[in-house]
Order: structure tokens, then C-alpha cells, then sequence
């Protein structure tokens, strides 16, 4: 049977940069991550956390395109 984990990442030295964007990115929508062990933190402001991340590389994909 195949291994789809999808939490493997297709860049391992991205990983650093990704961690370092979500704390910004936590940052600025106003939930407070701290380091290691986050399992307390509301689905919804994972979410909010997710979905900023997503939209701020997608623009920043677009703007790279132009």
C-alpha cells in the first residue's frame, strides 16, 4: 500500500523558512503560538492562522508571475 502522508515536506529545507512565516503570520491575525506544543489552540484560530498562510503565498506566487 502507498504512504500518502501529506505531511511530508516536498522541500525538508523549507521547513525553518514555513515555521519562522507561521509565527509572522500568527502574529498578525492576533492568536499567540508558542514554541513546541500548540494542541490547546482552537481550530478556528488554526485555521485563521492556515488560511492567512495560504493567501499570503498565493499573492505572493502572483506577484512573481507578473
Amino acid at each position: 500500500m502507498a504512504n500518502n502522508n501529506s505531511n511530508r515536506s516536498v522541500v525538508p529545507e523549507a521547513k525553518d523558512a514555513l515555521n519562522k512565516f507561521k509565527y509572522e503570520v500568527a502574529s498578525e491575525v492576533g492568536v499567540n503560538l508558542k514554541q513546541g506544543y500548540n494542541g490547546d489552540l482552537s481550530s478556528r484560530d488554526a485555521g485563521r492562522i492556515g488560511g492567512q498562510m495560504v493567501k499570503k503565498l498565493i499573492q505572493q506566487a502572483e506577484n512573481q508571475m507578473k
